[in-house]
């Protein structure tokens, strides 16, 4: 019996624009915080502003090196900073999660570390020497992600 040899499974392609279902939801998210003004200059398209966060952070370029279909580079900017302060990115992140873990999609079992290292501007009073060349004063910033699985907390 001849056997069948089974085809690697495809990753799923990289998301750099939300599809319309997805938007639909999260544009409900986005309405809570900020609610259509009747009056006044209009704002900037939300869903625009968040597909160039999504192709900024995803790509890793330069926030002035935005392609110009996302508005303008320092519009959408300052639409990541004031989601950022509101708490508006961690609404999302937490809807995508619980829709992610009812499709039986998020991976709970794995850690994540990150840090960066830079200049402490203005002259900072919280910097101290740097942990890589102690002769020279710096910062460090580090985070650490330990998951755990829903219900052994």
């Amino acid at each position: 019996m001849p056997t069948v040899e089974s085809s690697p499974a495809r990753p799923l392609p990289t998301i750099w624009e939300l599809p319309d279902d997805l938007w639909d939801e999260i544009e409900l998210i986005l309405e809570c915080f900020y609610p259509p003004a009747g009056t006044g200059r209009p704002r900037a398209d939300l869903r625009l502003v968040l597909d160039g966060i999504i192709y900024r952070l995803r790509s890793g370029c330069q926030w002035a090196q935005l392609p110009e279909r996302f508005g303008p580079s320092s519009t959408v900017h300052g639409w990541f900073q004031r989601f950022a302060a509101d708490g508006v990115l961690e609404e999302v992140w937490a809807y995508l999660v619980r829709e992610c873990e009812e499709l039986g999609e998020v991976r709970w079992e794995w850690q994540a570390a990150d840090a960066v290292m830079g200049k402490s501007r203005f002259e900072g009073g919280d910097r101290g020497p740097n942990p890589t060349d102690r002769a020279k004063m710096g910062t460090k910033k580090s985070v650490l992600v330990d998951l755990l699985k829903a219900g052994t907390r």
